[in-house]
């Protein structure tokens, strides 16, 4: 009898986790094979139902599809950066919303006073950023199930892009992402990952 791995303690069979996981890695080249709008939504079908604080699911998803929306944004985009997004298939900008509380009496109803306990913007704007990065998280997972690699990106002035795309100072940027299908030499060698013993201590 085989030793039991971890890999066999897990729900999803092995396929799925090295889809999501293991064999998944940040894309640095793309083919020109374009991201649906059809895809982009599945993939926020699926991760929209990941934890949130007060259920607020602060994270906008900013689409830059034309060539004019491209130009306006590389110019904010570091050196290293600058290549691979100018010619990824799809590039999004991923912002909190940090008047996510608006929508609370909808999305949080069994607690109506929900919206006036962040009446503070700036504790509001902290607690956005927060579930929006969480968000961020799921979002990543959810385009590799949908087949596609994920190029994340804080190499940006994330400043000049908020006051670019969001004048009107209720969003702020928080991450680029590229998006697409792996192209030629896509990956990077792969990091040591600390172990669970490193990561992991009881009480």
């Amino acid at each position: 009898m085989s030793a039991v791995t971890t890999a066999d303690l897990l729900a999803l069979d092995r396929a799925a986790q090295d889809l999501l996981f293991r064999a998944a890695r940040t894309a640095n080249t793309f083919t020109d094979e374009p991201v649906t709008d059809a895809q982009v939504a599945a993939i926020h079908d699926l991760i929209r139902y990941g934890p949130t604080a007060y259920n607020g699911q602060p994270l906008r998803v900013l689409l830059l599809r034309s060539p004019e929306s491209r130009a306006r944004l590389l110019p904010y985009v570091s050196s290293s950066n600058r290549a691979k997004t100018a010619s990824a298939p799809l590039v999004a900008v991923l912002a909190a919303d940090l008047d996510f509380h608006e929508r609370l009496p909808e999305l949080y109803p069994h607690r109506p006073q929900a919206r006036d306990w962040l009446a503070d913007r700036p504790s509001r704007a902290e607690q956005a950023r927060f579930s929006a990065t969480l968000q961020i998280g799921y979002l990543l997972v959810g385009v590799r199930a949908a087949g596609l690699a994920a190029g994340p990106m804080a190499g940006f002035d994330a400043a000049a892009v908020t006051r670019e795309f969001f004048p009107d100072g209720r969003h702020e940027a928080l991450l680029l992402l590229n998006l697409g299908h792996p192209g030629p030499d896509a990956w990077e060698r792969r990091l040591p990952r600390l172990s669970s013993e490193e990561v992991v201590w009881t009480l």
